[in-house]
């Protein structure tokens, strides 16, 4: 499936690889014939992250993960990082490949907790490894290269919460307001749906409400109880939205798809939908 999520997220990866193995590697050459020596290292490195596209620091770290060098930021040194010990740090233990470029899993940061990765350059001097270059990247500051992934249209099992399934034959399904009043509230959902710019809901049957998202409104949640879900007038608070062309799911899919929800509400007296 040429746009899952695998594959874009691999894309994505192997963009920013091509972009960063050439100034790394320039950066390590240099580096290496001042290894150890902190204020000529962090001159090399200023240079050097003007060459590093959306870099957040980079630095110089010896083979046990100790930091010979300041952080080099934006903003200027950090020297504070002077001396940190990296050796525990996800990048850190990953296998660096032979051709000596890694681009390491993403990662929750320590300093911001937010979703990062390192890329890692092997440092060589007189035909030995004394350590590496590392460059951080906030996930946030990358640009987007690829297309939205696409879900897969595979069947999948999802399984629940366990506690629930080992007591699932234990239960009966009690009819609720809403089940007395289905055709009606599923004919209702069907119009918000279909004419009135609802995109995403949660259908509770057992409590009698609904939780429902609208297109022109898509960062708030409306609930819609079961005096709602029974009064066609309540379609009336709701102003016309043309449906989208693109739905994955036609409009004339909407009713069908609703009725099966009602089928398997009342299945089984055991297992019945939420």
């Amino acid at each position: 499936m040429p746009n899952s999520l695998k594959a874009i997220i691999k894309r994505q990866r192997e963009t920013l690889q091509e972009t960063l193995v050439q100034p790394l590697s320039q950066i390590a050459q240099e580096c290496a014939l001042s290894w150890g020596e902190r204020e000529t290292l962090d001159k090399i490195l200023s240079a050097g992250f003007k060459t590093i596209p959306h870099c957040t620091f980079l630095y110089a770290v010896d083979t046990n993960g100790i930091q010979l060098s300041d952080n080099v930021s934006q903003t200027g040194l950090l020297p504070e990082h002077f001396g940190r010990d990296r050796s525990k740090r996800p990048y850190m233990n990953e296998a660096v490949p032979s051709k000596g470029f890694l681009l390491s899993e993403a990662y929750i940061s320590l300093l911001a907790s937010r979703p990062s990765l390192t890329a890692l350059q092997v440092v060589h001097k007189d035909d030995k490894v004394v350590g590496f270059i590392g460059a951080d990247f906030d996930l946030r500051n990358l640009p987007d290269t690829s297309e939205l992934y696409e879900e897969s249209v595979q069947w999948r099992q999802i399984k629940g919460d366990a506690s629930i399934r080992s007591t699932v034959f234990m239960q009966t399904r009690t009819d609720s307001l809403f089940d007395q009043n289905i055709d009606q509230a599923i004919s209702i959902l069907e119009e918000l749906i279909v004419e009135r710019g609802m995109f995403q809901g949660v259908i509770h049957f057992s409590s009698s409400r609904a939780t429902i998202w609208l297109v022109n409104d898509p960062y708030r949640y409306r609930i819609l109880q079961q005096d709602e879900l029974s009064d066609p007038d309540t379609c009336l608070a709701y102003p016309h939205s043309r449906y989208p062309a693109d739905a994955v799911l036609p409009a004339n899919a909407v009713a069908p798809v609703l009725a099966g929800m009602k089928a398997l509400r009342f299945a089984d007296e055991n297992i019945s939908t939420a």
